[in-house]
């Protein structure tokens, strides 16, 4: 188990990737503090990974609320059962899509905030007991349309974007601490925000891809669990591409 003894903050975790990622890094060994704001799934979740033999536990958390991010990092460092958090793992992530001369201001700053300045509140908070510890695993979910850019998806796209420039600042700005920041990045992947997608548009999609099929939660949480683990010590401000080939270069 390369995560034995690593304690593992998940956002986004009550569905889709972030869910994926929390059940793979408990499979490694990790103890996996679940974040999001639907508890109810949050108990299932951890339900599962106990039954499993796996260690975790729940906090509902907006992750868009300071005082919630701070006050969830302040109890899981001071919790006996935790008393740290080795890796954290940047996944809430929401969608508003509309063409920008259609975009509403509030749908443009609200995927701003949950995608992006989220990931800037948890960072900061997980921040001070790693740089303590000398020891952090920071890796943030962005999308293959932060580097490609998607028309319709100038919020989603721009909030993703800005997470990968995120990702390289804190990298150097925490590297010299044993604290690595990198990012995952999704092509298209088989969620339940992407299950409302028309039929012709998966098929148009798929021609893209080169491994042709769409990917799994499990290939992001596959990636997500290498950069968390000793293995990608010498790896960071790095973006790993999880898209079957979709974008290359």
């Amino acid at each position: 188990m390369p995560l034995s003894g690593r304690v593992a903050l998940v956002t986004g975790a009550s569905q889709g990737i972030g869910r994926t990622c929390a059940l793979r890094l408990a499979k490694d060994g990790a103890t996996v503090v679940a974040a999001a704001r639907n508890q109810e799934k949050l108990d299932e979740l951890v339900h599962e990974i106990t039954t499993a033999g796996g260690k975790a536990t729940a906090f509902a958390l907006d992750v868009c609320d300071e005082d919630q991010v701070k006050a969830t990092v302040k109890a899981i460092v001071s919790t006996p059962q935790f008393g740290k958090i080795d890796i954290l793992v940047n996944n809430a992530g929401i969608t508003r899509d509309q063409l920008v001369m259609r975009m509403k201001r509030a749908d443009w700053d609200a995927v701003l905030q949950t995608n992006l300045t989220s990931a800037y509140l948890c960072i900061q908070s997980v921040i001070p007991s790693m740089l303590k510890q000398r020891y952090g695993r920071i890796v943030n979910i962005t999308s293959v349309f932060g580097q490609m850019g998607q028309a319709g998806q100038a919020n989603y796209s721009a909030s993703k974007a800005g997470l990968i420039g995120l990702t390289m600042a804190i990298a150097r700005e925490v590297g010299s601490r044993n604290i690595t920041c990198n990012a995952v990045a999704p092509g298209f992947i088989e969620t339940a925000m992407t299950a409302v997608l028309s039929d012709d548009f998966k098929q148009t999609a798929v021609k893209q891809i080169p491994l042709g099929r769409v990917g799994s939660p499990d290939d992001v949480a596959g990636a997500v669990a290498f950069l968390a683990s000793d293995d990608a010590s010498y790896i960071t401000g790095h973006v790993l591409s999880v898209n079957g080939g979709m974008l290359m270069g």
